[in-house]
């Protein structure tokens, strides 16, 4: 895998390339180097929004949703415009993980990025530092989760079609620290992967030191709905 240092500048390179395409006023400043933050959602801190996350959670596993409630063509009006989530999720692609159900959460609350394993490649990073420094967003959730088939393949590392393999890589650190567990695994990945996320974007980075975002690593329990942070 790339150095972190080489990560930082490609997902850097990758966000102003993604801005500049989209063609947007993203309110980017004369300065490349400094993106002036869009307005968030709400006056939201990094821990309210991580405290908003979990009391969403903590309404699914009670059985007791709110954003169904909300008429989703008005939502769908409200933010065809434009979007000012205030938190962003890297979630693994596996379909027993809808992020946006698990947090009791509606059309434009949460940026969402997905690839299997939730490793935070180039192309991952540079969707969350647009999230972070463009749209607002608050928190960061790297969220891993029960019986991750890519983090138990990773594990095993035996030869698979295709490029499924390619996941492999960005895994290893993970089973290398925590062995052939695929709990302990999947939990050390989650850790990793948000490790990675502070120390190889310096736009998070930058963020982040100054107050206005948290990342943190969580768990989701596939039979239980629970999501548990991880120190």
């Amino acid at each position: 895998m790339p150095s972190n240092r080489k990560l930082g500048d490609v997902a850097r390179r990758d966000l102003f390339r993604m801005a500049a395409g989209l063609g947007l006023g993203l309110g980017l400043g004369a300065s490349l180097g400094s993106p002036r933050q869009a307005p968030a959602q709400s006056a939201l801190t990094p821990d309210e929004a991580l405290k908003l996350l979990m009391d969403g959670n903590g309404r699914f596993v009670a059985g007791r949703l709110t954003s169904s409630h909300a008429d989703p063509r008005l939502l769908a009006q409200k933010t065809a415009q434009k979007q000012e989530p205030f938190a962003a999720v890297l979630s693994c692609a596996d379909s027993r993980v809808p992020v946006e159900l698990i947090f009791d959460q509606t059309i434009g609350h949460v940026f969402v990025t997905r690839l299997a394993g939730n490793v935070a490649t180039p192309e991952i990073i540079a969707s969350l530092e647009y999230g972070a420094a463009v749209l607002g967003t608050r928190v960061i959730m790297v969220l891993g989760h029960a019986a991750c088939g890519a983090v138990m393949a990773a594990i095993a590392g035996k030869a698979v079609p295709g490029q499924i393999s390619a996941l492999y890589a960005p895994l290893r650190a993970a089973v290398e620290q925590a062995g052939p567990d695929p709990d302990a695994a999947i939990r050390a990945n989650a850790r990793i992967q948000s490790g990675i996320l502070r120390s190889a974007s310096p736009v998070i980075a930058d963020l982040s030191a100054q107050g206005k975002i948290k990342v943190v690593a969580a768990h989701y329990d596939l039979a239980s709905g629970a999501v548990t942070l991880l120190g």
